[in-house]
């Protein structure tokens, strides 16, 4: 695992500084050419500006695979970890340091897979950062094998004549786990919806879980082409405390009235198999943070290091 701190170099005695797009931006990002994660990225530079949020005090934590690469192209502090361990590592920082602003980026693998205990009780913890599944419907970086949610009957290296089972439904998942508190589907070639969800995930206050459909050009360029070739398969869900974006009313002409309040169509939305929906499904800026009833005291440096030696202690012989 590693850690990645670009941070820009600023005169941050500067109190009216405004931060750009471009303070955020780091290495070159090197996903293949046409995939979805440059938009994703380009969204969430945009949201960092939109917000204000200051480089040295915002964490982005990956796991592993394509997604997992995405604190190494940002200014910001990152946490590079191993398979299926992101929110975990998300959880330690949110609990440690609540001062600072959190953001997981997995893969479908990642969260869905070997990381599928963490992210249920992650969910259940309902800690307050912002929570991306990335999913594409393959593993793209070990080269494509079918993941818990590629569709039944798509072929992969690993299931040539099909995957066998039907796609796990991250959204029906989130769904139906205790204390879930918001829960929303974009796409990356939705670009004004991709940041406007974004958004709202980052305003609400508790785990934000947000399902980014995205394209693989090399290995899943097909699995999302009948929504992307003709929107009339995709149903935009509105409503006051979702997302609204009217410049894609006239492009997407499916605009569904929901209630993100009401759990039970959320559920009803998140089974919808005849069209891709996007927007949040739902949402209860009530429900019980973790970090609320299992606090950390702030603790001097000194004090931490004279924890870490009386532990350390605890083992001399």
């Amino acid at each position: 695992m590693t850690t990645t701190c670009h941070l820009p170099v600023l005169d941050m005695g500067a109190d009216d500084y405004v931060y750009e797009m471009t303070d955020y931006e780091g290495a070159r990002a090197r996903w293949c050419p046409g995939c979805g994660d440059h938009s994703i990225l380009t969204a969430v530079q945009r949201l960092l500006a939109a917000e204000q949020l200051t480089p040295e005090n915002t964490v982005f934590v990956s796991g592993i695979g394509c997604s997992s690469r995405f604190p190494h192209y940002l200014k910001t502090y990152g946490f590079h970890g191993i398979h299926g361990r992101a929110l975990p590592v998300a959880t330690g920082v949110r609990l440690n340091r609540p001062d600072l602003t959190v953001f997981v980026v997995m893969g479908d693998g990642d969260c869905t897979s070997i990381g599928a205990g963490h992210w249920i009780h992650a969910l259940r913890y309902n800690l307050d950062m912002v929570v991306m599944l990335l999913d594409n419907g393959i593993y793209g970086l070990t080269k494509q094998q079918t993941s818990p949610t590629t569709p039944q009957g798509f072929p992969s290296n690993t299931q040539p004549r099909g995957s066998w089972l039907p796609a796990l439904n991250p959204l029906q998942v989130a769904l139906g786990v205790t204390n879930a508190s918001f829960v929303a589907q974009t796409a990356e070639w939705a670009p004004a919806h991709l940041y406007a969800t974004l958004r709202a995930a980052r305003q609400h206050r508790g785990l934000s879980f947000v399902r980014i459909l995205q394209r693989c050009p090399v290995y899943s360029s097909a699995l999302f082409l009948k929504a992307v070739q003709n929107p009339d398969n995709i149903g935009m869900l509105v409503h006051d405390d979702g997302v609204v974006v009217p410049e894609l009313a006239r492009l997407y002409a499916n605009q569904i009235a929901h209630d993100p309040h009401d759990l039970d169509a959320a559920r009803r939305m998140a089974g919808v198999t005849d069209r891709l929906n996007l927007g949040v499904f739902y949402r209860d800026d009530s429900r019980p943070r973790y970090e609320e009833t299992r606090r950390v005291p702030p603790r001097t440096a000194a004090e931490r290091v004279a924890l870490i030696e009386a532990e350390l202690d605890r083992y001399a012989v």
